[in-house]
């Protein structure tokens, strides 16, 4: 049914769509995900992140002639994963390359709807949102619903993309012309993978959309520690938005956007040094502080802030809406 509602332009590219599974630990699941995978795409290929199990064996032994296996070493991490199946799908002639994990959770009669807006040159990227109906957000285990949430706002500050939602979603879709033009040594190895991929699509000025889905838990244990994920995950959220404002706002482009992040964080680094050497000076020689000393710190502070404000409401804007050329040098 999907092949069969592409038009001749858009089918040599349909036509080499291809899945790339991570897999580690999912002996359990990966012949049932592999099986359920459609006639229409083009390749599979399964990364063996280092797994103890057999689940690299029983993928094969399924000999399905578009299952493609690759074996780590060692555990690199699920961005190690898919790095290893982009590049050998780019090697191989993929037009667009779909994450899959090997755990079932990901619905594959959703995988059309990941596909259609690449094809339809609507988006570069796609992702699965199971924040969309209130159906979905239920079904979610508590601790991942609240700590989805938590990571997406971060996420939207980090990334840029304030349009989506859902950010550690990991069903995936990717244009595979896009994926030369990142930076693929910023891609994180580990559980970042996704939220670090969306700080560099956004300096690739990528469309991103996301797709509807429900969330689906069938009991598979997650190896995502969430001690780990509070401890690591705001550190390296906060350096991908240091980095792209850097690199987007100073040394990409200088915009308005630029001139209200500038201007409001000196006023506002100025009314706090200014403040605090005024407050310390009253307190150790017991003056109480005049009128004008607490105006000359809070006037700065509070234009600062409104500045501020200003330069978040431009990245707003900013989002990435409209298909860009591909030919973007890596930074």
């Amino acid at each position: 049914m999907f092949m069969s509602n592409i038009n001749q332009q858009d089918n040599n590219r349909a036509s080499r769509v291809c899945v790339v599974i991570p897999a580690y630990r999912v002996e359990a699941y990966i012949q049932d995900v592999i099986r359920g995978i459609p006639g229409w795409v083009w390749r599979i290929i399964v990364v063996d992140d280092a797994s103890p199990d057999r689940g690299a064996e029983l993928a094969q032994a399924l000999n399905d002639p578009r299952v493609i296996v690759l074996k780590h070493d060692c555990n690199q991490g699920v961005g190690g994963a898919m790095l290893t199946g982009f590049k050998k799908a780019m090697e191989i002639g993929a037009a667009i390359v779909v994450k899959m994990d090997g755990d079932n959770q990901m619905p594959v009669e959703y995988l059309p709807y990941l596909v259609r807006p690449i094809l339809d040159n609507e988006a570069d990227f796609t992702k699965g949102n199971r924040f969309i109906h209130s159906g979905a957000i239920m079904q979610m285990p508590l601790m991942r619903r609240i700590g989805n949430m938590a990571l997406s706002f971060l996420t939207k500050l980090s990334s840029g993309y304030w349009n989506v939602f859902d950010p550690t979603n990991g069903y995936i879709a990717m244009d595979m012309r896009l994926f030369s033009s990142l930076d693929q040594g910023r891609i994180h190895k580990g559980y970042f993978f996704e939220s670090s991929l969306l700080v560099e699509l956004n300096l690739a000025r990528a469309v991103v959309a996301d797709v509807p889905m429900p969330a689906c838990y069938d009991g598979a244990i997650s190896s995502l520690s969430i001690p780990r994920v509070i401890c690591e995950f705001p550190y390296l959220l906060m350096h991908g938005f240091f980095r792209r404002i850097w690199l987007q706002y100073f040394i990409m482009d200088f915009s308005a956007g630029s001139l209200f992040l500038l201007a409001g964080t000196l006023l506002c680094l100025f009314g706090l040094i200014w403040g605090g050497c005024a407050l310390r000076f009253s307190l150790l020689n017991h003056v109480p502080a005049s009128t004008g000393t607490v105006m000359i710190a809070v006037l700065p502070l509070i234009l600062g802030f409104q500045l501020l404000l200003q330069a978040l409401v431009f990245d707003v804007q900013n989002v990435p809406r409209e298909m860009r050329s591909r030919s973007v040098k890596k930074i």
